[in-house]
């Protein structure tokens, strides 16, 4: 049976301040108010759209990185790139498709990358940390879609 070790505090901390985005520009994209962010010419749906872009990229990140650190097979190089991919385009998709792009992405990227676990590419804890993370953060994209 694997040890299992636990998720280091400072990723753990870490990873949760990155919902906190997720949670808030998804809470004030339903509830209709921008948050003062109209007197800056910004929107929480866009802002939320956007940070939902980026982090997808840095998910694909996170598979480049362990297949250069490991025996990591040439697809994992091409499977690296589609997150950024997938989210840049979903950011010219009209309301609601690119949250739901996005929201779908970020949700099914936290499963592809249980894939990394299995082949002892990453350490057991960043797949549950990133499995979880990945469902509220997917899930927050989702309803304010």
């Amino acid at each position: 049976m694997a040890r299992v070790t636990p998720i280091p505090t400072s990723a753990l901390v870490l990873g949760v301040a990155g919902l906190i985005p997720f949670i808030g520009f998804a809470a004030l994209s339903l509830s209709g108010s921008d948050g003062g962010l109209g007197n800056v010419g910004l929107a929480p749906r866009t802002i939320l759209s956007t940070y939902g872009a980026v982090i997808a990229s840095f998910l694909g990140g996170i598979r480049w990185g362990a297949a250069a650190s490991g025996d990591a097979e040439g697809r994992d190089y091409i499977i690296a790139i589609l997150p950024s991919l997938v989210a840049w385009a979903a950011l010219a998709f009209p309301t609601p498709w690119d949250l739901r792009v996005l929201g779908l992405l970020v949700l099914g990227w936290g499963f592809i990358d249980l894939d990394l676990v299995r082949r002892c590419l990453v350490p057991t804890w960043l797949g549950r940390l990133r499995l979880t993370l990945s469902v509220v953060a997917g899930c927050a994209l989702l309803i304010a879609a």
